[in-house]
């Protein structure tokens, strides 16, 4: 049920997240917020010198996007067609190391006194700073500033600046950069969405290098076979002594230690770069001259021209997506710092994706889901649509995998794309609520429409999308049938909402699966008509009949979508409106979520909601429903909705503020803006929520500005919560740059790129061109 209203942790800055005490208690989620990622490498928040905090007050996680361990999947009952193979995001060598070392004392802030602390991630930067002064239990001061970014701009690199001065004392000082590889994932337990069901050490140990300054594990995952090399390369100026050592379980962590005769008030500075490879993106042979090549090159720039690099590549990346909002500085905090991580989570080479905890935590397993076509596809398709290109290339990748996961599952042709995985495989050993979740088939295909509405992009859709349209509408023929009354329905499926399994023509899948072949068909009549040749060499690759285009028009045209004529609503599916409902009234607060505390049946024999799903269908298919059809859907389904699924305020906002539910949208976008910032759901320290970061962007351009793509046609409906004095964004739409600004009374759409673009404002036709770039309308 809704959060309480929570305390924020940190002050309420527009461009960054500051933490001033260092405190145990929150640190495990401090971890997750102050996390640093450039798409591929992520770091979590741990500091360089390490922590020695209570037991399960952190988790000190380095991760790469795609790279990942596989294990066979056991059951004590099995059946055909069962998943398999797990996959899962693994816990690298942790290359960030630097520990410091006072005569005999070393840096420990919970052991002396820390005299000061601030840690700052500035989103305008994309570096995490910190400084402090410490004095140690002897009596010894100093002062020490860090610097650490992720390369936006190099996906293999990170570096780290460090600076050192005593403030009392003369004497020796040590600085001890390390690459540990003795590490290991974090268990899940009976909660999925913590971490792996895996225990001990994936990484074995390959070889090792060590030069002056240079350090290299080199390793291999056991069952799925990829080699890693994570390598370090450290800058010390001055007069130093250097050793170097090999420690730890398997001698597996590398140090590089300089020791130093500090003089007071003079400062010591090192710098660190670090790199991963792996043989996902090159061959084994070259990992090791890559890591020294881009560690080369990063000492040869320095740390300052690092930085500068990554300001400029997010000064480019704020110029065009930042949401501006005054009036509330929690949600203009929560907006920037949402869409910060998302840049920070996102795969932009075409083999990776973004998973439900980005790079910043290990829930899930670091699969990726449905999550991203229809909650974080969006932001990237009108914000920087070239990785929205490459989150769409991730799945044509995984179109060989998906078609003979279709052959598993008895289907004769098609694809069926997996509900959780990493490289293309089906990782869900529960199919129920997993393998059972076709609509993900629609979800993608739906990507590609609103995709090619946006950006027109005929090369794209030639060269991968449609064969993925095609191949994926043809499982709807495999699935669904026509029953007695000739209506097409869809049996045994489960929609979004994970509380609902297996169920018989949810509304959802049926509606997304209606849209998918009408959109199908629409392509194949396209080709034909445009790049005939074209339509040829996919139709041969594909083995399409002649007849299919027709079929998948028919089943479209007689497809079941369940309404119940005495509430007047749509039913979620056949049977659910003949459940009795959960009983929400004594249901104690602590045994929610409800996943954790009830057996599954229980739940799937009830009327209660998980997340949005009926909900869900009257924002993607908007057009198809009246104003008050949706408002009665939305007041009944909100009495059955207990919003687990963090994926589920974001909906429910949106669709408020359509139906006029002014207040109600207001609280649940709150819910989503500040869900990680304030921890709402109380996991975050596992790793943050992508999907409802993304929601928040939708929660303003689909809800408060009412925008809605309807084949092709965008409209705006915006309005503006009482709450603020004004909200901005931008959009990539058709080969232009829109810039939408709501003030109370006043809408201004200004055209900031292109020759011209035509839309609606509450029905109005507006058409904005170069010479004429500014409209300004009630």
């Amino acid at each position: 049920m809704p959060a309480d209203a929570p305390q924020h942790t940190y002050p309420l800055e527009p461009w960054c997240i500051r933490e001033t005490a260092f405190d145990t208690e929150s640190h495990f989620l401090d971890e997750t917020l102050f996390a640093l990622g450039n798409g591929y490498i992520g770091l979590r928040g741990t500091h360089e010198e390490g922590y020695t905090g209570p037991k399960g007050t952190s988790l000190d996680g380095t991760y790469l996007n795609g790279f990942y361990e596989s294990e066979s999947i056991h059951y004590p009952e099995a059946a055909y067609g069962l998943a398999r193979t797990n996959q899962f995001m693994l816990n690298v060598p942790n290359a960030k190391g630097i520990a410091l070392w006072l005569e005999d004392e070393r840096f420990d802030p919970l052991q002396g006194s820390l005299d000061s602390y601030e840690r700052v991630l500035d989103f305008r930067t994309g570096v995490l700073r910190r400084t402090l002064e410490w004095t140690s239990p002897q009596g010894r001061r100093v002062a020490i500033a860090s610097r650490r970014l992720v390369s936006m701009t190099d996906k293999h690199l990170f570096a780290i600046e460090y600076e050192v001065t005593p403030l009392n004392f003369s004497g020796k000082v040590v600085l001890v950069s390390s690459v540990d590889g003795a590490v290991k994932n974090l268990e899940a337990g009976d909660d999925p969405r913590v971490g792996s069901a895996i225990s001990g050490q994936s990484l074995a140990l390959v070889d090792a290098e060590q030069a002056p300054h240079f350090s290299a594990l080199t390793q291999r995952t056991v069952n799925s076979g990829f080699q890693l090399v994570s390598a370090v390369q450290t800058d010390m100026r001055g007069v130093f002594e250097l050793e170097q050592r090999r420690t730890g379980p398997d001698r597996q962590r590398l140090e590089q230690a300089y020791t130093v005769a500090a003089m007071q008030g003079e400062a010591l500075r090192l710098t660190k770069y670090g790199s991963y490879h792996t043989s996902r993106d090159y061959p084994e042979g070259e990992l090791l001259a890559r890591a020294k090549a881009t560690l080369a090159v990063a000492a040869a720039k320095g740390f300052r021209a690092l930085a500068q690099e990554q300001e400029q590549y997010l000064a480019d990346f704020w110029q065009h997506a930042d949401v501006e909002i005054s009036g509330d500085d929690a949600l203009q905090q929560g907006m920037r710092f949402n869409q910060f991580h998302l840049l920070q989570s996102a795969g932009r080479d075409g083999k990776t994706n973004i998973s439900a905890k980005g790079v910043t935590g290990e829930g899930y397993e670091g699969h990726y889901f449905w999550d991203t076509e229809i909650y974080i596809f969006p932001f990237f398709l009108y914000s920087k649509p070239e990785i929205a290109k490459k989150l769409l290339e991730y799945r044509y990748a995984g179109l060989p995998l998906a078609r003979e996961r279709a052959r598993q599952m008895s289907h004769a042709k098609g694809a069926l794309y997996p509900w959780r995985t990493i490289a293309g495989v089906e990782c869900s050993a529960y199919y129920p609520a997993g393998t059972a979740q076709y609509h993900i088939n629609a979800d993608i295909a739906y990507s590609i429409k609103l995709y090619m509405e946006a950006t027109q992009d005929e090369a794209y859709l030639l060269q991968y999308g449609a064969e993925i349209v095609l191949e994926t509408a043809r499982i709807w023929m495999g699935i669904g049938a026509y029953d007695r009354a000739g209506r097409y329905c869809i049996n045994e499926v489960t929609g979004p909402d994970e509380y609902t399994a297996l169920v018989n023509n949810n509304y959802y899948t049926n509606a997304m699966a209606r849209m998918h072949l009408n959109f199908a068909a629409s392509i194949a009549e396209l080709l034909v008509a445009e790049w005939p040749d074209e339509f040829e060499r996919i139709a041969s690759l594909v083995q399409l009949d002649a007849d299919e285009p027709a079929q998948w028009r028919r089943a479209a045209a007689q497809m079941l979508l369940p309404y119940d004529e005495a509430l007047q609503i749509h039913a979620q599916d056949d049977s659910f409106l003949d459940k009795k409902v959960w009983d929400f009234a004594n249901t104690p607060k602590e045994n929610y979520p409800l996943l954790l505390n009830y057996h599954p049946l229980v739940i799937y024999r009830h009327q209660v909601c998980k997340q949005a799903d009926v909900v869900l269908a009257l924002l993607l298919l908007s057009d198809e429903f009246k104003l008050e059809d949706k408002k009665r859907d939305f007041d009944y389904y909100e009495k059955v909705t207990t919003h687990d699924s963090s994926l589920s305020s974001c909906i429910f906002s949106i669709i408020a503020a359509e139906v006029g539910y002014h207040d109600k949208a207001y609280d649940y976008f709150m819910e989503t803006a500040r869900l990680d910032l304030d921890d709402t759901h109380g996991n975050t320290h596992y790793g943050v929520h992508t999907a409802a970061m993304a929601g928040t962007w939708m929660g303003v351009a689909y809800g408060f500005a009412g925008m809605r793509v309807v084949d092709g046609a965008v409209r705006f409906a915006p309005t503006l919560p009482r709450q603020w004095q004004h909200y901005q964004f931008k959009l990539h739409l058709q080969g232009c740059l829109l810039q939408v600004r709501v003030e109370a009374g006043r809408t201004a759409y200004t055209l900031l790129q292109g020759d011209a673009l035509a839309f609606t404002h509450r029905g109005l036709p507006v058409e904005l061109t170069a010479s004429a770039n500014v409209k300004e309308l009630a």
